[in-house]
């Protein structure tokens, strides 16, 4: 038997993965008076690499890229303004300044045509319970004056925010110190096994017994659910992003397109952040995620259309983050084969649903009531 871990030779919970969602997981159960310890690789992932949009709305994206996923994207809309909320109650309880805006997000349009498919879609989100309206290019200028001339008209969100992962991601690491979670960082975790009635986890500087493991670690808990006979289809999809030089208030909202990728926001500094989907690359053995210089001319060629104000500024920096995308919900909960393993995997935008996914696991691990109905989230839907 080799060695055990020198800094964590065993431990109730450890959390695979050191992103917001196994961070946020982490400090909820250490807040509970349960040990935790976080092994994270420190490979960029989604959330250390995330442009701080707060979405609510379903992203056209998703629905022309994935559409045997809308389904799944319609059962867990109701999520996404409730998990916008919660970024909020977790500011205030942190106490900390996320450079959070709730000011809306626009969804614009270039035709008459993507103009009715927005209607249709803000007809669909009604009946889940988001706050949706239709403005036509006269309604626009009202409230948002920046836009180019080719935009006819937009789906207004109220649900829809932004917010400065930077900060966000700090806070948060400074509140699981203080709680007492043990953070094992620049770490890779796997292969895990059975081991009684809990689960060895290797690492590379020995194994770390846990009576309950939880994958948190986005498209690479895949593999590792694997290793135990679990099926995670998770897959990564590797997306670039660019930011800008400070510029005066310019945009107020956070802004998509109907029918092409893009996002725009800008944050209190000033830069305006451009992403929304443009595609990247991965690399090497760690599946690195690297920018690709057509996305970056593509993507702020794109941004400047829709809003010409932003033509003279400076890209300052350009790099490339991953979404994880399953079947348009989360993967979250109790796998019913392996007592004590818990997948903790948001459905698209996670970095919207992980402070509430991560919660929503916290309290199935605890026997409570999460509050919803999660059951449709469930790791053993994929046992077929």
């Amino acid at each position: 038997m080799p060695p055990a871990h020198p800094v964590l030779a065993d431990i109730d919970v450890l959390v695979i993965g050191g992103g917001v969602v196994g961070s946020c997981l982490a400090g909820f159960l250490a807040e509970e008076g349960i040990g935790v310890g976080v092994i994270d690789d420190g490979r960029i992932g989604g959330s250390n690499a995330n442009a701080g949009s707060l979405h609510a709305q379903l992203q056209s994206r998703f629905m022309r890229l994935y559409p045997e996923n809308v389904p799944g994207l319609e059962r867990q809309l109701p999520f996404y303004p409730k998990a916008v909320r919660f970024w909020q109650a977790l500011q205030a309880k942190l106490g900390a300044d996320f450079d959070l805006k709730m000011t809306g997000g626009f969804m614009v349009a270039e035709s008459q045509e993507q103009l009715d498919f927005l209607r249709l879609k803000a007809a669909r989100e009604r009946v889940f319970g988001l706050e949706v309206e239709i403005l036509d290019r006269a309604g626009l200028d009202r409230v948002a004056p920046y836009f180019g001339p080719a935009v006819v008209g937009a789906e207004l969100c109220a649900n829809e925010g932004k917010l400065n992962p930077l900060l966000c991601n700090a806070a948060i690491r400074r509140w699981i110190r203080d709680s007492g979670v043990v953070l094992l960082e620049g770490e890779s975790a796997g292969p895990i096994r059975r081991e009684g009635r809990g689960f060895c986890v290797e690492t590379g500087r020995g194994p770390i017994r846990a009576g309950r493991v939880v994958l948190a670690a986005g498209s690479h808990s895949t593999a590792l659910a694997a290793g135990l006979g679990v099926d995670i289809p998770a897959r990564p999809e590797p997306l670039h992003m660019n930011i800008t030089e400070p510029a005066g208030p310019l945009i107020g909202h956070l802004i998509q397109h109907a029918d092409r990728m893009i996002t725009l926001k800008q944050f209190g500094t000033g830069q305006i952040v451009i992403g929304g989907g443009w595609p990247a690359h991965l690399v090497g053995e760690k599946s690195y995620p690297m920018v690709e210089l057509a996305s970056m001319i593509g993507n702020a060629a794109l941004a400047q259309h829709i809003v010409p104000a932003i033509a003279p500024l400076r890209v300052i920096r350009t790099w490339a983050g991953i979404n994880t995308s399953v079947d348009g919900c989360g993967v979250l909960g109790e796998v019913g084969k392996m007592p004590g393993l818990f997948t903790a995997i948001p459905g698209d935008a996670g970095y919207t649903l992980g402070p509430l996914s991560a919660h929503i696991v916290v309290q199935l691990m605890l026997g409570r009531d999460p509050g919803d109905d999660v059951s449709l989230f469930s790791p053993d839907r994929f046992a077929a």
